[in-house]
C-alpha cells in the first residue's frame, strides 16, 4: 500500500496500482488538496497568488517534472517568508539579492534565477506584471565541469567489488550500458523493453529514447535481482526514487573505492562513444539531448584529441627531423653527453 503524507498531516492512501495512470492521478489529487489547504496570503497581487496562477499555465506544464519539483522547492522557501507581499515590489535588486544570498552554492543560486525568470517572463508576457525584474540578471556559471567522468580503472574496481547477482551491479550496468539519467534509470523495467530495446520518454527533456540492451547488460539483468516494475529496486523489490537511489548508489561507489556518481557514468558513456566516432545526431538520439550543444561538447573534445594525436604522429622519421630541425637540412643534431 502507498500513502502520501505531509509533515504534520494525516496520510492519504493511494489505492491504484503503483505507476499506473490512475496512481499518478491519485497522487496529483492528493498534492492538489494539500496545496488548496495552504495559506494563500491576501489574494490577488501577492507573490503566492502570482505563483499559483503561473502553475496553472501551459508554460508551467511544459516544464519537465524534475524542473517543476526543483522550482517548487525554491519557491517554497520564498513564499514561506514573503508569500503575502505584493509581487509588484520585486525589482531587479530583489532578484540579485536573492541570488547573492545563495552564492555559497552556485547551483542553488542559478536555480533561483531560473525560477524567477520563468515566473516573470510568463507574467510579463501575460501582461500581469508591468516589467520583468530578471532581465540581464546573470545566473552563476558552474565553476567546474560538473560530475567527474569515470575512468576505466574505476569501472573495473566497481565491477570487481559488485559482481553479477547484486543490486549494485544491476544499477551500475544499467547506467553504464544505456547512458540513462538516474531519474529515468530508476523507472525503466520490463514494460519498457521490446525486441531487446529499451524505449521510454525521458523525464528531463520529454524526448523518447531507444537503447539496445547490450549482451553484458542482458546477462546482469538475468542474474538480478530486479524488481517487478523497475529493474533497479530497493531491498523489498520496490522502485526507488531518484533521490534515494542517488544516496544508495553513492554509498556503493564508496564501498568500491570509487569517487564517481551516477551522472559520471552517463558522461563516461558519452565520452567513449564520441571517441569511437559517434556523431552529434547519434549522441542526441541516444541521450535525449536537443539543440546539438551537449552532443557537440563531447564530439569536439574527441575531435581535438584525435587531431592532437594525428599531429604528433606526423613527427616521425624524416618528417620529424624536417619539422623540428629545418635549419639543419632535416638532419638531427648530435647531442654530446656532458658527463
Amino acid at each position: 500500500m502507498w500513502y502520501v503524507r505531509f509533515a504534520g498531516g494525516a496520510r492519504v492512501r493511494l489505492r491504484a496500482v503503483y505507476g499506473s495512470p490512475e496512481f499518478i492521478a491519485e497522487y496529483e489529487a492528493a498534492i492538489a488538496t494539500r496545496a488548496s489547504n495552504e495559506p494563500r496570503g491576501s489574494g490577488a497581487g501577492t507573490r503566492r497568488w502570482l505563483w499559483d496562477r503561473y502553475r496553472e499555465t501551459g508554460k508551467w506544464a511544459s516544464l519537465s517534472p524534475a524542473t517543476r519539483r526543483q522550482r517548487e522547492n525554491i519557491m517554497r522557501g520564498v513564499l514561506k517568508s514573503a508569500g503575502d507581499k505584493p509581487y509588484a515590489e520585486i525589482t531587479r535588486k530583489t532578484v540579485v539579492a536573492g541570488r547573492d544570498r545563495r552564492s555559497a552554492t552556485p547551483a542553488m543560486a542559478r536555480h533561483f534565477v531560473d525560477t524567477m525568470r520563468g515566473l516573470f517572463e510568463w507574467a510579463y508576457d501575460a501582461e500581469i506584471a508591468r516589467d520583468d525584474p530578471t532581465v540581464n540578471v546573470k545566473a552563476p556559471k558552474p565553476r567546474t565541469d560538473g560530475h567527474a567522468v569515470w575512468t576505466d580503472d574505476e569501472v573495473a574496481r566497481f565491477r570487481e567489488r559488485w559482481r553479477p547477482g547484486t543490486r549494485e551491479r544491476v544499477a551500475f550496468d544499467l547506467l553504464y550500458c544505456t547512458g540513462l539519467r538516474r531519474g529515468d534509470a530508476v523507472k525503466v523495467g520490463r514494460q519498457h523493453v521490446r525486441n531487446e530495446v529499451i524505449t521510454l520518454q525521458t523525464e528531463k527533456t520529454g524526448e523518447v529514447v531507444s537503447v539496445r540492451i547490450l549482451p553484458e547488460l542482458a546477462e546482469t539483468l538475468a542474474a538480478g535481482p530486479t524488481g517487478d516494475l523497475a529493474f533497479i529496486a530497493g531491498n523489498r523489490g520496490q522502485p526507488m526514487t531518484k533521490e534515494s537511489f542517488g544516496n544508495w548508489f553513492r554509498s556503493a561507489c564508496r564501498a568500491a573505492g570509487c569517487p564517481g556518481t551516477a551522472h559520471g557514468l552517463r558522461k563516461a558513456l558519452a565520452t567513449r562513444l564520441a571517441n569511437e566516432g559517434a556523431t552529434t545526431l547519434e549522441l542526441e538520439a541516444l541521450f535525449g539531448w536537443r539543440g546539438g550543444g551537449m552532443a557537440s561538447l563531447y564530439t569536439r573534445k574527441a575531435d581535438r584529441t584525435k587531431l592532437a594525436e594525428s599531429a604528433i604522429d606526423k613527427l616521425s622519421g624524416e618528417r620529424e627531423a624536417n619539422i623540428l630541425f629545418p635549419h639543419l637540412g632535416g638532419k638531427r643534431p648530435h647531442l654530446k653527453n656532458s658527463r
